[in-house]
């Protein structure tokens, strides 16, 4: 933490405004109900838990105390957009949608509005490019980069050539799961793998008939774009068939451990992405014992600390508060306005220093951020699932994605945005 400037920036505002002091007010467009609540509840419980930790640890960020605003959207598109715009009035510094959708009917809103969008290894990839995106953020990693770092890996377990290999897209029918295909599609005029791709639809229980094409194709591999109930499905089907989990990879919204244990030992060996590292060992998970969870102001039952999505809920929490710090100190007020907050989402440097003063130390990759890449490191892990442990388990470190096929693809997409919309892409 900038402990000595924060300090010194609470006292300039108590001094400023007296004894009330404003509020940094944080919205959670959460989904605690309906069949994606099984990875709602874990990433909002991570989110709201890390800023009820500043709150009562640290008396808020920069002496200023953090108000939550919790808003159901049942990862409805049409809910959540009415839950932005009940919300935004409130002085809103940044909205995590954690939805595809929402996130799409969201950027010409917030851009409108002046307030920043964190689409965190979700949304519009092409959101990278902050010339086009001025107020959209998908750090540190978004879906193309995943699709690439699957491939970096198949090509690392198969001496370096996919030729003549075959993978199956196993994706959710919606813009979320389509994201990945032009990304896939074009590695594999590259590398020569065969691809095939197969949708499941909404939300994702029927899928008898694409595994049954699976079974009778046999692909090398299956790639899965999926969430909520369908990853659980797809990996029993997976199971049913015999198909080998070691040859199974989701992504990282395809990675949780809810995801594989309702197939028992069935899913041991089973692979996905993820963004940031687990690390249930955490210090900062004794701080949110001792201060949130013992305290009784946890937003859930305490029982999600240390998980997948917790984690990354907290993640996300700790890049925003982050954000904060840096817009705080580039303004030398502590009371910041969403203008001041996209400044500090645009500055924002994480460094292996920077997660260490978290409590967090290596729980994400090391990147900087600026107006012309708004992505962040573009990396991921691939990690493994032991059912006899319980946990996922990290097989790499972070592999970069493939950087001269994400940035055309990236530049072409956010150009043709431009262009449709009347944006004239530029950087202060």
């Amino acid at each position: 933490m900038k402990s000595t400037k924060l300090a010194a920036l609470a006292l300039a505002g108590a001094v400023a405004s007296g004894p009330a002091l404003a509020e940094l007010v944080i919205p959670d467009l959460s989904y605690r109900t309906g069949p994606y609540a099984a990875g709602g509840i874990p990433f909002s419980d991570g989110y709201q838990d890390y800023f009820t930790l500043l709150n009562e640890r640290d008396g808020g960020i920069g002496g200023e105390p953090i108000r939550l605003i919790e808003c159901e959207t049942g990862y409805n598109t049409e809910k959540g957009v009415e839950c932005y715009e009940s919300t935004k009035g409130e002085g809103a510094l940044v909205y995590q949608p954690l939805s595809t959708g929402i996130t799409y009917q969201l950027i010409p809103k917030t851009e409108a509005d002046g307030i920043p969008l964190h689409t965190m290894g979700y949304g519009r990839t092409s959101a990278a490019n902050g010339a086009v995106f001025r107020n959209v953020f998908n750090y540190p990693a978004n879906y193309w980069d995943g699709a690439s770092v699957i491939v970096n890996y198949l090509l690392e377990e198969n001496g370096g050539s996919l030729e003549g290999k075959s993978i199956a897209l196993l994706y959710h029918n919606s813009a979320y799961g389509k994201e990945p295909i032009r990304t896939l599609e074009a590695l594999s005029e590259i590398h020569g793998y065969d691809l095939s791709q197969l949708a499941v639809d909404h939300p994702g229980q029927e899928q008898k008939s694409q595994w049954l094409q699976i079974r009778r194709e046999r692909p090398d591999y299956v790639v899965m774009w999926g969430w909520g109930v369908m990853n659980q499905v797809a990996v029993q089907e997976a199971a049913n068939i015999g198909f080998p989990m070691e040859n199974f990879i989701g992504n990282w919204w395809a990675g949780a451990e809810h995801d594989v244990t309702p197939a028992g030992a069935a899913a041991d060996g089973y692979k996905s992405l993820n963004m940031n590292r687990i690390n249930p060992d955490l210090p900062v998970f004794d701080d949110i014992r001792e201060h949130v969870v013992d305290a009784g102001m946890a937003a859930g039952d305490g029982s999600n600390v240390g998980s997948v999505l917790y984690t990354r809920g907290m993640y996300a929490a700790m890049l925003a508060a982050e954000a904060i710090e840096t817009a705080q100190e580039i303004h030398g007020v502590s009371a910041i306005t969403p203008a001041m907050m996209r400044d500090g989402m645009e500055a924002l440097e994480v460094t292996e220093a920077t997660m260490e003063e978290w409590g967090a130390p290596g729980v994400g990759p090391a990147f900087e951020v600026t107006c012309a890449d708004h992505g962040g490191s573009g990396m991921g892990i691939i990690q493994q699932w032991d059912a006899e442990a319980g946990q996922f388990v990290a097989l790499t470190d972070y592999i970069e994605s493939d950087s001269s096929v994400i940035d055309p693809l990236v530049e072409e997409d956010s150009m043709a945005y431009a262009a449709e919309n009347g944006v004239e892409p530029g950087c202060n």
